[in-house]
């Protein structure tokens, strides 16, 4: 059995799809879980009661922690240490070994072009202390032989049908498919990476089903070579045969704006990631598992050939 904890995420579903290449006996977990592949085994749990999660990991042989909570940093410091928690506890009770789905608000913000898995861990903002501790609280079980863990980090991302989880989704692709003006957190000029989804849910399921993949720390395969914001928005607005047009919000507005919409009060420390180049590296999956990631112009088209292609 494979488990997924928190499978109704943009990377849960997709993590679902690329199982099957596996095994054919899938577990999915959330609260309202979902069937993505017709065999799957659905189990409703809430992940913050350890008794609930001991019950969800039960027979599992490999977990994969994909959950996602509300973006406030309030909820993370109350939600995600907890869950974490329980679910080593689970594992380690269930002998069953733990696949971490994470993000890189651990690194040290004066180190992001390149950012490889060598990158110093030295997060800048609230929201990436939260992270450092939880990945910390795995790391230290992998380090005493208590656990057989491993942790895959991916970029900020972008993919098909993503519900209000991704940034490049909520202000480009949306925007612009409605005649609007696409909106960039700080300056366009910076380049940005950003992971294909279905990329980072085939590589997650690659990790989990390779033995000695685990006790390390993977960076999920994301195109090189990212661009620019307004590269970015123009590239997204050509494949959709429309004009370009965007204004970019640097901090000094996003805070104002921050006084009336909560998610960008939440989004001010994390700033950061857009004043400056965001360049992340995928080199060790990519050699160790010969993976070549989907490129961002072919990202682009299929995004919109499966989700807005037909309202343009």
């Amino acid at each position: 059995m494979q488990t997924i904890l928190g499978s109704g995420g943009a990377i849960g579903v997709e993590l679902a799809r690329a199982l099957t290449a596996y095994t054919d006996n899938i577990r999915l977990v959330s609260r309202n879980p979902q069937k993505v592949n017709d065999a799957d085994e659905l189990y409703s749990a809430d992940l913050m009661k350890p008794d609930e999660v001991l019950k969800a990991v039960e027979s599992s042989e490999i977990v994969y922690l994909t959950v996602g909570f509300t973006y406030k940093l309030k909820v993370w410091q109350k939600t995600w240490p907890a869950v974490v928690k329980n679910v080593i506890d689970a594992c380690k009770h269930h002998n069953a070994r733990l696949v971490f789905f994470d993000n890189i608000y651990v690194y040290d913000q004066n180190y992001l072009n390149p950012i490889t898995e060598k990158t110093p861990v030295n997060p800048p903002s609230e929201k990436g202390k939260v992270r450092a501790q939880i990945a910390n609280m795995i790391l230290e079980e992998i380090k005493y032989g208590n656990l057989t863990a491993l942790i895959a980090r991916c970029a900020d991302y972008y993919g098909p049908n993503i519900k209000n989880t991704s940034m490049l989704t909520e202000t480009v692709f949306k925007n612009l498919s409605k005649g609007k003006k696409a909106n960039w957190l700080g300056s366009a000029k910076f380049k940005h990476s950003f992971t294909f989804t279905p990329d980072a849910g085939k590589a997650t399921a690659l990790l989990g089903n390779t033995d000695d993949a685990f006790g390390e720390v993977w960076h999920l395969p994301t195109a090189p070579n990212p661009f620019t914001g307004e590269e970015w928005i123009n590239n997204i607005a050509k494949e959709m045969g429309i004009e370009a047009k965007f204004q970019a919000a640097p901090k000094f507005l996003v805070k104002v704006l921050g006084l009336f919409m909560p998610i960008m009060k939440e989004m001010v420390e994390m700033i950061y990631q857009y004043d400056r180049d965001y360049v992340f590296d995928s080199s060790k999956f990519e050699s160790k598992f010969d993976f070549k990631p989907t490129s961002y112009l072919d990202g682009i088209k299929s995004v919109i050939d499966l989700e807005f292609r037909s309202n343009l």
